[in-house]
């Protein structure tokens, strides 16, 4: 849809910061699938985790962001994602080799415009939900700073700025 914008891009590079900001002005944001499931299974006990079970939490993650879509085409207006689709699809066929990615991302179209956020090691801190290296962070940048293109996306690299200068300028590049 032309008015579901993605945020995607390296973990740490505020991402969800980005997000916190654009739904305190209003604006209808869809939190980051990865960070709920880590939740969802660290609280239950569950295996489905990026450092356990990776094939299960991908296959949980695009399931998870379908659900978002679904909810969102009832908001009016922007609806920004903390990730999403993509992100997930390309993260299981770059861990299974299964061709998913093509079929989902193909027929659950985002905005034209994906806005990525490059690694900004200055701000990157691990936590109970985030326990991959900065390394690790950096090679899924530039995972995704490629598969987006193949997938006909124009990607644009966000400036490391202030949280409210980096709102303004996603903003404007959407006018």
């Amino acid at each position: 849809m032309d008015r579901f914008i993605v945020i995607s891009g390296c973990s740490g590079g505020g991402k969800s910061t980005l997000l916190a900001e654009l739904g305190r002005r209003g604006l209808a944001i869809v939190e980051e699938p990865g960070r709920r499931i880590v939740r969802q299974e660290l609280e239950s006990g569950g295996s489905a985790l990026p450092w356990g079970d990776a094939d299960a939490f991908l296959r949980r993650a695009i399931a998870m962001s379908l659900e978002d879509r679904a909810f969102a085409s009832a908001q009016a207006g922007w609806v920004f994602f903390d990730r999403g689709l993509i992100d997930a699809a390309a993260g299981l066929q770059h861990l299974t080799g299964e061709p998913v990615m093509s079929a989902l991302a193909t027929s659950h179209r985002y905005h034209r415009r994906a806005f990525l956020t490059p690694p900004w090691p200055e701000i990157y801190v691990n936590d109970r939900e985030r326990r991959h290296s900065m390394e690790s962070a950096i090679d899924d940048y530039f995972r995704m700073l490629k598969v987006y293109p193949s997938l006909g996306y124009e990607v644009v690299v966000l400036p490391k700025v202030t949280v409210e200068e980096r709102a303004d300028f996603v903003l404007r590049a959407l006018e």
